[in-house]
């Protein structure tokens, strides 16, 4: 779900696609969504080093702090029901000693940071965070609002160190930091998303178990890719869903009936976007991802390109139910028009990956590591 290919929102890019010539003709009329959007995309580009520093420096006290990091590990792995993602015993004092040192913690941080997808999501909680404030008549509470966000991004960042040591797939050589990182990472997360209130960590303590479900799962069907059914299929896209989800209900302080429309908006989006990354994903790797939508509907055809052609439409029907959401949302709602642009940027990401792979055509080399 890291996305890193900036090229693929180019003015080239953009008008490869429907959706893409959309934004265009959006962007130079100035529409609403256009104009909303981009005033929020600016001010996370200028947030987002404030953010990293700010991680980074909270990150720094917790480890230092800590006086005993191995039952700091210890419960972590308990939590999470894995021993592969923590440190043997022998192996903490020496990472500790590394990560103690700023400048290699701020390498780290920014690495599992570097992510169009941990990056998008900042104006995006931004715009409904204050779109949930105008709706309820809230104060604004400058700190308040950076704790919550702060709090979701770090929780959502969470998923890419631990997906790293899953796969060993990528930043082989700092899987140990990863390692000793992730509960910190995760106290962080819970201690400012509790300035909310007592409902807000509730619901992230729900999605967080959700997600880790999804990854159980993932990892379960990478063992089996076989087995793979469209239930196993369902219960992997949690990582999505309750990720997203959850951060869209939680920028309403948990509130119903917004903090409803916004995780139904921000799941179904999510999920769409998951399969826009399998495709991503396929094409960087040269085979199909397990698991994966394409590689299920390919088991199900006997047909590679009809897998792929299958998950676009399953993006679609994502897609189509967040899109719901936006009905539901009260009359002149004010960032209606927000939401309904960043979805077409999410039709464009899907769409440009799967017309990039249809030029590609690696079928064949597909079809030859497609697991027996």
């Amino acid at each position: 779900m890291s996305s890193k290919d900036e090229s693929i929102f180019s003015k080239e890019a953009l008008l490869s696609t429907k959706p893409g010539k959309d934004i265009v003709k959006q962007a130079l009329f100035k529409s609403k969504g256009y104009k909303l959007f981009d005033k929020y995309k600016k001010e996370a580009e200028e947030e987002f080093p404030k953010f990293t520093k700010r991680f980074t420096e909270d990150l720094l006290k917790e480890i230092k702090s800590d006086p005993n990091p191995f039952e700091t590990q210890e419960k972590f792995a308990k939590e999470v029901g894995s021993t592969e993602i923590i440190l043997q015993k022998s192996q903490i004092d020496e990472v500790k000693k590394r990560l103690e040192n700023y400048e290699t913690l701020l390498d780290r941080v920014s690495r599992i940071l570097n992510s169009n997808f941990v990056k998008m999501t900042f104006p995006v909680f931004s715009a409904l965070y204050d779109a949930s404030t105008q709706y309820f008549g809230d104060d604004n509470d400058s700190k308040k609002k950076t704790d919550i966000i702060d709090g979701h991004i770090i929780a959502i960042d969470l998923s890419e160190p631990m997906d790293r040591i899953m796969d060993k797939d990528e930043d082989v050589e700092f899987l140990d930091d990863y390692k000793l990182m992730n509960p910190y990472i995760l106290k962080l997360a819970r201690d400012k998303i509790s300035i909310g209130g007592k409902d807000v960590l509730e619901e992230f303590e729900r999605g967080f178990k959700d997600a880790r479900v999804g990854q159980y799962v993932d990892f379960k069907l990478k063992m089996n890719p076989k087995s793979i059914s469209e239930e196993e299929m369902i219960q992997c896209y949690k990582k999505y869903r309750a990720v997203m989800g959850t951060a869209g209900k939680n920028m309403t302080l948990a509130r119903f009936p917004l903090g409803e429309i916004f995780y139904l908006g921000m799941a179904k989006a999510a999920e769409s976007v998951g399969c826009g990354n399998e495709i991503e994903d396929s094409i960087k790797n040269k085979f199909v991802k397990v698991p994966s939508w394409p590689l299920y509907y390919t088991f199900l055809t006997g047909d590679v390109q009809k897998g792929f052609d299958f998950t676009m439409k399953k993006s679609d029907i994502y897609l189509g139910e967040a899109r719901l959401a936006l009905e539901l949302l009260p009359e002149s709602f004010s960032h209606k028009d927000f939401l309904e642009f960043l979805f077409l940027t999410v039709e464009h990401y899907n769409l440009y990956w799967f017309n990039r792979l249809s030029k590609e055509k690696l079928w064949k080399e597909f079809e030859s590591k497609i697991p027996q």
